[in-house]
């Protein structure tokens, strides 16, 4: 069982920047790629970004682009979200996710492994 922690999340104001770490413990030998989700209030969960964890290669959903960015440290296990301009529609708790093997980056059953959530709050 792979267990997930979230951090970074927290109250910001519209235009403001957070970033959030996703890390997990052990060697990610059978990891195809890692992603992050939100979740808004009332809504059902959304991709926001995946990257794969050999070559580091990303996609992002639209609603994002130009503001966001998703990296991986290799040594450590880790992937950050760095979330810039944000604003209300951003409101939402952020997951990371584990996909183990090649699949649909954008569809919540293609991951195997979930983060407990961290909520982010974009109010002024």
């Amino acid at each position: 069982q792979v267990q997930l922690v979230e951090s970074g999340g927290g109250l910001v104001q519209p235009g403001g920047s957070l970033r959030l770490s996703c890390s997990a413990p052990g060697p990610p030998f059978s990891w195809y790629a890692m992603a992050c989700f939100r979740q808004p209030p009332g809504r059902e969960r959304e991709f926001v970004a995946r990257i794969k964890w050999s070559g580091g290669s990303t996609v992002y959903t639209e609603s994002v682009k130009g503001r966001v960015t998703i990296s991986r440290d290799y040594a450590k296990n880790k992937v950050y979200l760095q979330m810039n301009s944000l604003t209300p529609e951003d409101t939402a708790v952020y997951y990371c996710a584990v996909m183990s093997y090649r699949s649909d980056y954008d569809l919540v059953s293609s991951y195997d492994y979930w983060g407990q959530g961290t909520q982010v709050t974009v109010s002024s």
